[in-house]
């Protein structure tokens, strides 16, 4: 496997995903090994490696993803109280591929 857990295995139907959203764009699912309660994975259908690197993606396909975050973080807050929005990049990204979390609660484990 690369890594790119999301075009390799999320978007290709190889791991089974819970989905919470779809855009023709935009695929919003529950994380597969969550680290919160809530955590739900916001990514773009087209291959975009990080936000500082767009690659050859156009700014509009990010507020296509942003657009799809804005409404689950709505959402989360308005069934929970709260939520948090997380991207990561450099070593702190494990898949290189854009990716936002939505998150709620204490995490359930540590690291």
């Amino acid at each position: 496997m690369t890594d790119d857990f999301y075009c390799e295995q999320a978007l290709s139907g190889k791991t089974p995903i819970q989905v919470v959203a779809e855009t023709a764009h935009v695929l919003a699912f529950h994380h597969t090994r969550p680290f919160w309660p809530v955590h739900i994975v916001v990514v773009p259908k087209r291959h975009i490696p990080s936000l500082v690197d767009l690659g050859d993606a156009d700014i509009s396909e990010v507020h296509q993803v942003l657009a799809v975050v804005r409404d689950i973080a709505a959402q989360v807050t308005a069934e929970h109280g709260t939520a948090r929005v997380l991207t990561n990049l450099g070593a702190y990204q494990d898949s290189k591929h854009l990716h936002f979390h939505v998150n709620s609660g204490e995490p359930l484990r540590h690291g």
